[in-house]
């Protein structure tokens, strides 16, 4: 088959990277759009007097969703790894806008009850499992689609995306504040970001049925009957994934220290700023947008910086940072007066939390062959964000309402370490082949020692 024109190959590439975040923006908007707005609606379907305790069931349910998180990186990653990239894309946005739909109609505590928390926990269930698979399908899409020497570059619009879907929430939030009074946000805008997910997800539907699959799926598909890859009954089962354990393995614990910061300095933010540092809310939100408006920056800088010099410099410079620098900074925060101040602090965590975000989904994504690559990066990461990034604000909440709020930084300089540790002993994945073709453009590599070989080619090559 011949090649594609060096013209046609960049236009398509970036039409999948355009594609493929565009459609992760809407998927992480709708999510982050729910921590965002939680100081408003916590007390339409939790009733009482203490904010934190309102706070604390919101934060629950967020969590619970993250319980979802699993069952969707196991359904949809295998739907990835059998069908293709494309259709597990298609599917978790229609799944992500009938969430958001539920959350924009649901009854409040004093028209139906309780019955309106429980409309809220459905949502948030369906919404993790769109997410749960979401991650999977757009880490090895944006990976696969990208060039092998810009696959950093290309993996780190995932975050790029998933920020900017934030920081979109984040915009809308701030105009609302703007607009309307406080009433009014407690009594009825608090849906209104919820009803413009619901239609962004309808416009990404259409868009995402026009994209591409990529060529290592399509390839991974027509593999000539007697190779291994041809055996569809193996492609995308946990029986597929259980001969790479050991990676699935590197992915919970490489993920543990970065979702927990993660969460930690974007979606618990503002509600430290304001129930520890004191700030009106307003302020607070303005620090959350500035400062995530900039870490979105920061992300494809730092992808192609881990082309150049490897993905491990990159997360073991995350991990020694987050673990020697959340106790001061979080600490500095919690006394910060003013808006500059708090900006610069939360500017410097996110500084550090770049050396994880930027990189994650490609080196996730090369830690696998391709007819197990989607859910070998759904399923045990979603495990380790349902234990960990999302339970991290309901941990920290706890810890405030107990009294002991500084035994949580602890607990993310500790969730880093753990993940230090994993980032110096595993290989760098940057030359891991992703496609017989690669695996085929290193052959004259064969007699490299095997301790120098990136960790997914052998998986490729093994076919």
């Amino acid at each position: 088959m011949p090649a594609s024109p060096p013209g046609d190959e960049r236009r398509k590439r970036r039409l999948a990277l355009v594609g493929g975040s565009l459609g992760n923006l809407v998927e992480w908007y709708d999510w982050f759009v729910y921590a965002s707005f939680a100081i408003y609606f916590a007390d339409s379907f939790f009733p009482g007097d203490n904010p934190t305790t309102q706070l604390m069931n919101t934060a629950g349910i967020f969590a619970v969703g993250f319980l979802m998180r699993p069952v969707g990186g196991w359904i949809l990653g295998r739907a990835a790894d059998r069908h293709g990239r494309k259709s597990a894309l298609t599917l978790t946005v229609t799944m992500m806008s009938v969430a958001a739909l539920l959350i924009a109609v649901a009854p409040t505590y004093g028209q139906a009850g309780y019955f309106g928390a429980l409309v809220l926990l459905l949502a948030r269930l369906l919404q993790g499992m769109s997410i749960g698979g979401e991650y999977a399908a757009s880490a090895t899409y944006l990976t696969e689609a990208s060039a092998r020497n810009r696959r950093g570059l290309g993996s780190s619009f995932q975050y790029v995306s998933m920020t900017c879907g934030q920081l979109l929430g984040l915009g809308i939030l701030i105009t609302l504040q703007h607009t309307l009074t406080t009433a009014q946000l407690e009594s009825w805008g608090w849906r209104i970001p919820f009803l413009v997910g619901a239609l962004f997800a309808v416009v990404v539907f259409w868009l995402r049925r026009r994209l591409q699959e990529t060529d290592a799926f399509k390839e991974e598909a027509a593999a000539a009957p007697g190779e291994e890859a041809h055996d569809d009954s193996t492609r995308g089962t946990l029986k597929a994934l259980w001969h790479y354990r050991r990676q699935a393995g590197l992915v919970m614990a490489l993920t543990l220290g970065g979702t927990v910061a993660y969460y930690t300095y974007t979606t618990y933010l503002t509600k430290y700023l304001v129930g520890s540092a004191g700030m009106e809310k307003t302020t607070a939100t303005l620090v959350s947008f500035t400062a995530l408006t900039l870490f979105a920056v920061l992300q494809p800088f730092a992808g192609m910086l881990s082309d150049r010099i490897g993905r491990r410099p990159l997360l073991i410079t995350f991990a020694v940072g987050c673990t020697v620098g959340t106790y001061p900074i979080m600490t500095a925060l919690g006394s910060a007066s003013s808006y500059w101040s708090a900006l610069g602090l939360s500017l410097l965590a996110l500084v550090i939390v770049t050396g994880y975000t930027s990189i994650n989904a490609a080196v996730k994504a090369e830690l696998f062959p391709t007819r197990v690559r989607a859910l070998g990066v759904a399923l045990p990461y979603a495990i380790a964000n349902a234990l960990f990034g999302g339970t991290a604000e309901y941990v920290a909440l706890w810890f405030k309402n107990s009294g002991h709020e500084k035994m949580f930084f602890w607990y993310v300089s500790g969730c880093a370490l753990v993940s230090l540790v994993t980032y110096v002993l595993m290989p760098d994945t940057r030359n891991a082949a992703l496609s017989r073709a690669e695996a085929e453009a290193d052959g004259e590599r064969e007699g490299e020692p095997e301790r120098d070989r990136p960790a997914a080619a052998p998986a490729e090559t093994a076919r």
